[in-house]
């Protein structure tokens, strides 16, 4: 553990790793990751944040403002990387801390954790920038296949990264489901990291052109039938960093802050006895 120790030091001085750390980093992370199932069951008192998008100020705040991951549990809801411009730096310091942290430090896969967004919205380049081949980036989005899909706090919250499908009306369906894979273009999996809660009732074709929206109804049909609360996911930029939807059965949150210039604020939930607290902030 003391070269993990050495790596989180180092990355939170904003150094990036040698390419053959980051090789042997995602080496470690891969064995941790494929012992979790598809959905991992946490006990509160829990911190849960949303989208980080490479912005490593924001990542710092978080854990300035929530606790240090040694003492506090952590869900992250995934898309850690593209977009900002230390998206290297912010999913090795998140590998380093599941490493070390293991069952109280859990990574949720998100719809840029994979090769074809990667391509395209900023980390293939950052990467190519920065180590000056495609190894590097080849490691990194191997292992995102390997990310669990949802989590479940307290049997009280499902965290996911998008929200729900018409093919995972239970948790033993989403825990069915094989996640060792890119992303597909359609299916349960691409819907859990793709979809997005709307006004409109029933399932509809979403405008991303990829996954779908669930209206009321059916967030209020899935929580019922599941014996949960409420549901987590992040994907969205809202301008509070959170939001809730459906009436209390969908809560967005969103822990970028000044996300592409729209002057969102970031925020991250805290759960705790079954009540949700929530802290807005904004990197400095």
């Amino acid at each position: 553990m003391a070269d993990v120790d050495k790596w989180i030091a180092q990355l939170q001085r904003l150094e990036k790793l040698s390419a053959a750390d980051v090789l042997s980093l995602c080496n470690k992370t891969r064995e941790v990751l494929v012992q979790e199932p598809n959905v991992v069951r946490l006990s509160s008192p829990l911190v849960v944040s949303g989208d980080i998008h490479g912005q490593f100020a924001d990542l710092q705040q978080l854990f300035s403002l929530a606790g240090h991951p040694c003492a506090n549990n952590y869900v992250f809801l995934g898309d850690y990387v593209d977009r900002g411009s230390n998206s290297v730096e912010c999913i090795s310091l998140l590998m380093c801390l599941k490493v070390k942290f293991r069952e109280r430090f859990v990574l949720l896969r998100g719809n840029h954790e994979c090769r074809a967004i990667t391509a395209v919205y900023g980390f293939y380049d950052e990467c190519l920038s920065k180590y000056s081949d495609t190894n590097v980036w080849k490691a990194f989005v191997e292992l995102f296949d390997f990310l669990p899909l949802s989590a479940v706090i307290d049997d009280a919250i499902l965290c996911v990264h998008g929200g729900l499908s018409p093919y995972t009306g239970s948790l033993d369906a989403i825990a069915a489901i094989n996640r060792f894979q890119e992303i597909p273009v359609a299916g349960p999996l691409c819907d859990l990291v793709w979809s997005d809660p709307d006004h409109r009732l029933g399932w509809n074709v979403s405008q991303r052109n990829v996954g779908v929206t669930f209206g009321e109804a059916i967030s209020r049909e899935f929580t019922h039938n599941n014996g949960l609360n409420f549901i987590a996911r992040a994907h969205e930029a809202v301008q509070q960093g959170y939001e809730w939807r459906h009436n209390g059965h969908v809560v967005t949150i969103f822990s970028a802050s000044n996300y592409c210039n729209s002057h969102n604020e970031a925020a991250f939930m805290i759960f705790h006895n079954l009540v949700p607290f929530f802290h807005n902030f904004v990197s400095s």
